[in-house]
């Protein structure tokens, strides 16, 4: 059994925030609080982890407040969210490493544990969230969050030689490892849990939706 000591976790902070003008997303705004904090104090709330990292590229002063340790990536050139998963394997000493994003600050409670007991169940490497999505007919399908992981730590020289070969797809390299998807689409699922706000518009909309929703 996977204990929380055995897991490591890095929030993933270290995009160009494109889709939001350029400002550093991780630091936008969030009842009140950056939205990296919020998701760093749900993830601490949750008890079900044990060292936790940041991985950010810019404004690296604040993120160091929150007092966690923070690390930049290693790749050029804002390489994308398979960067910081290189960052978290990098600093990890325990058997797992977790990977969240910074802008989904009401993911799941039970986040932890699920994925741990998918990994278990079916002797993977990596267990990957789904969550339910309406596509562009209005048919609920459930989607690949790829940036919530459950990572063995071992994939490390495998991900090193990815990345060294211009890979810079979360996909295409957990294509290549043991997969399990975990779908979060259980009654009492948060339909607003994996939501992400890649604009100012999308943050301001999900904290007017999120009244009732859990948010330590």
């Amino acid at each position: 059994m996977i204990k929380p000591q055995d897991i490591s976790a890095v929030l993933l902070a270290g995009g160009r925030g494109s889709r939001m003008g350029g400002v550093d997303k991780g630091l936008q705004s969030f009842r009140g609080k950056p939205l990296a904090l919020h998701s760093l104090e749900r993830l601490c709330a949750t008890g079900s982890v044990g060292p936790v990292m940041l991985n950010a590229n810019r404004n690296l002063e604040h993120y160091e407040a929150f007092g966690a340790p923070v690390f930049p990536d290693g790749l050029a050139d804002y390489a994308g969210p398979l960067a910081g998963f290189l960052v978290g394997l990098a600093h990890c000493e325990t058997p797992y490493l977790l990977t969240v994003p910074c802008d989904t600050p009401l993911f799941p409670l039970d986040l932890v544990p699920r994925l741990c007991a998918a990994l278990e169940a079916q002797d993977a490497q990596i267990a990957m969230a789904a969550a339910p999505e309406r596509d562009e007919q209005g048919q609920t399908r459930l989607r690949k969050q790829p940036v919530f992981c459950l990572l063995r730590a071992d994939l490390l020289p495998g991900l090193l030689n990815f990345t060294q070969a211009g890979g810079r797809k979360i996909d295409a390299w957990a294509a290549q490892q043991r997969l399990v998807l975990v779908p979060f689409d259980q009654p009492g699922d948060d339909p607003l849990a994996f939501f992400n706000a890649n604009t100012l518009d999308e943050l301001q909309a999900l904290e007017s939706q999120a009244g009732a929703a859990q948010v330590p």
